[in-house]
């Protein structure tokens, strides 16, 4: 069973892409790893934007970093890029923060004019952070991704499918066998 930090760098609570992350932590729970997850906008925005190293959000954040056997790192695209927040949370981790992790980057976002953004903005900066791997990453569009009030999601079924067939290739890369699941809904 491998350990997997599940980061949710939306600012929002309610957001799409928080929502699709807790929902892949499910599809990762059932294949028998540990997730943990990380809600970057629960980090207290002093310690982030003061880029406060010893405060104790930070520390955890580090020592949940180092913990992992995996990361998957989810965030909305802004203005073609990752999040400030996921940002500001990188930007305060060891630079070799991801050594020898296995890595997934999803992002989310309103057009498929940001779909580059996971290989030109996100996939940069988790390479310098010495990922051991970093899979295939995936863009799911906002429309696909419908909230419900209970907080669960349902995913339009072409995109559940990928998001499942990514899924599936992290838990492979992190050494783990995958049983074969129906695909996320």
């Amino acid at each position: 069973m491998a350990t997997v930090l599940s980061v949710s760098g939306s600012p929002s609570a309610t957001s799409r892409t928080n929502r699709l992350l807790r929902h892949l932590d499910d599809r990762l729970t059932d294949q028998g790893h540990e997730v943990i997850p990380l809600d970057v906008r629960t980090v207290p925005a002093d310690a982030l934007l003061g880029a406060d190293f010893r405060h104790p959000a930070i520390v955890e954040a580090t020592e949940l970093f180092a913990r992992a056997d995996g990361v998957v790192v989810g965030t909305p695209v802004y203005k073609a890029s990752y999040s400030g927040v996921l940002k500001a949370l990188l930007d305060l981790l060891p630079q070799y923060a991801l050594t020898g992790k296995t890595v997934l980057p999803l992002a989310t976002g309103g057009s498929t004019a940001h779909v580059l953004a996971i290989d030109y903005a996100l996939r940069p900066v988790l390479n310098s952070m010495g990922a051991a791997h970093i899979v295939q990453g995936w863009f799911t569009l906002d429309k696909d991704i419908t909230a419900h009030e209970d907080g669960s999601v349902t995913i339009a079924p072409g995109a559940a499918e990928a998001l499942a067939h990514v899924v599936d290739q992290f838990s492979a890369a992190l050494g783990v066998h995958v049983p074969v699941l129906a695909a996320a809904s």
